[in-house]
């Protein structure tokens, strides 16, 4: 069985992480993150109303408008993201973070239900671990490395 996040979810933790990369400058367009991350911007208009809504990002109106983390990058988890575009996250249906009312009415007694549960607190444990800032400093150091590489 795979288990994959959608295009929201992708798409929201590119977009959140272009703005961390340039959180304290200006705001940053939904064209210029589109262009950045290889995004749809049509897709990314869609997704910032409920990143909106959730207290994630502000928009800025103006000739240099755009949007700007509303918290420091380092109060912002993977997890925060996933949550707002995809939902509560989980392995299976009986078990989400949203507990099992969408999941089997077997879960008392499946063998298996513990094993789902366990695979759910992983990968929470894992998204809310990640902030945005942890993203912008792996890749300023990846980028470092690859100058460094070069320059030999």
């Amino acid at each position: 069985m795979d288990v994959k996040l959608s295009t929201k979810g992708k798409y929201g933790v590119k977009a959140l992480f272009e703005l961390a990369m340039h959180q304290g400058n200006s705001p940053v367009s939904l064209k210029t993150i589109a262009e950045r991350q290889e995004l749809s911007e049509h897709y990314l208009e869609q997704l910032v109303a409920p990143l909106r809504k959730a207290g994630l990002v502000s928009s800025v109106r103006g000739a240099q408008g755009g949007y700007i983390l509303s918290r420091p990058a380092d109060q912002i988890t993977v997890g925060d993201i996933i949550r707002v575009l995809e939902g509560p996250i989980g392995y299976a249906d009986c078990a989400t973070e949203a507990g099992a009312e969408n999941g089997c009415e077997n879960t008392a007694s499946c063998l298996a239900h513990g094993v789902w549960e366990k695979v759910r607190d992983a990968i929470v444990k894992v998204v809310d671990g990640i902030t945005l800032s942890d993203l912008v400093e792996q890749a300023r150091e990846e980028a470092e490395h690859q100058n460094l590489v070069y320059q030999i």
